[in-house]
């Protein structure tokens, strides 16, 4: 049964009768798509213009440009240093020779007269190779688009949660300033993403106790440093109108391999129209004063 039907092969021999000889062999037993050259001149011109040659069966003793010479062409270029090449050879038949053909890229070296089996089984055996290749290339390329989709689907999720969650999110580098922020950050104070990006956190928010205000190099980044998050502050957001946004500030750190942080994640939680506990607590006091004064 005749295989390899799609595999492109190049003989090359200086003699005619030699070419129909192996181009009669081969064909009797595969499906391969034959290329034919008469000099390496010629056999590097086909391998250069044309895609997809598979394998070259190569003779050695050739006038102008040698099998050794072309050989060497053959794989200093890019496009064609990775075609298998078979030598052959009624002359050059020594052991020098033949280490060699090998050193100047030979995958294999064979004798004539040729052995039609030997030949046969060679060329075979390469397309065997080529074939498992090239079903494992598609295979890995299969898992490395899928894999692809996932990550891309899980980007996605991510970035719609991001976008359409209520909460305000602001992502810092360790100096304060901002680098990222999502829809509910913009809305809550009034400025547009871009207009956001490297503005220092100490514009757009203030902390209620007044010793800590501005205070983000100091007590934030050690505090981080220490415990890596903190969480349910009170504080307030600067509008870009000046107004006063009450939230219930929490951020994290984010360190890289070395232990240093690398992004701070801010999330606030917008406190407008909710009662504080303080609040509920000192509501029958200012109550109480508020019936005396009537």
């Amino acid at each position: 049964m005749k295989r390899y039907s799609g595999f492109k092969l190049l003989i090359v021999d200086d003699n005619e009768h030699n070419l129909f000889a192996l181009r009669t062999l081969i064909r009797q037993h595969m499906d391969v798509e034959i290329r034919e050259a008469l000099s390496g001149r010629s056999a590097l011109d086909i391998c250069l213009k044309e895609q997809g040659i598979d394998l070259i069966v190569l003779d050695i003793q050739m006038p102008e440009m040698d099998g050794f010479q072309t050989a060497s062409m053959l794989k200093i270029r890019k496009k064609t240093r990775d075609i298998p090449i078979i030598f052959l050879t009624a002359a050059f038949k020594t052991q020098e020779f033949q280490q060699k053909g090998y050193e100047v890229g030979a995958a294999d070296y064979l004798l004539k007269p040729i052995d039609d089996n030997q030949l046969i089984n060679k060329i075979s055996t390469y397309f065997r190779l080529i074939e498992k290749e090239r079903a494992m290339n598609r295979v890995l390329e299969e898992k490395v688009a899928e894999r692809t989709a996932e990550l891309a689907q899980a980007k996605q999720h991510l970035e719609n949660i991001i976008t359409y969650m209520g909460e305000a999110l602001l992502v810092l580098n360790p100096l304060g300033e901002i680098k990222s922020v999502n829809p509910a950050a913009c809305h809550m104070l009034g400025y547009r993403s871009h207009d956001l990006m490297g503005m220092s956190i100490g514009d757009v928010f203030e902390e209620e106790a007044k010793e800590q205000a501005g205070a983000f190099m100091g007590i934030w980044l050690e505090a981080l440093i220490r415990v890596g998050a903190l969480s349910k502050i009170e504080a307030s957001f600067i509008a870009k109108d000046g107004r006063r946004v009450p939230i219930l500030f929490s951020r994290t750190a984010v360190k890289g391999g070395d232990g240093e942080i690398t992004d701070i994640i801010c999330i606030a939680k917008d406190m407008t129209g909710y009662i504080r506990a303080g609040d509920v607590e000192d509501a029958p006091k200012v109550a109480e004063r508020t019936s005396q004064q009537r």
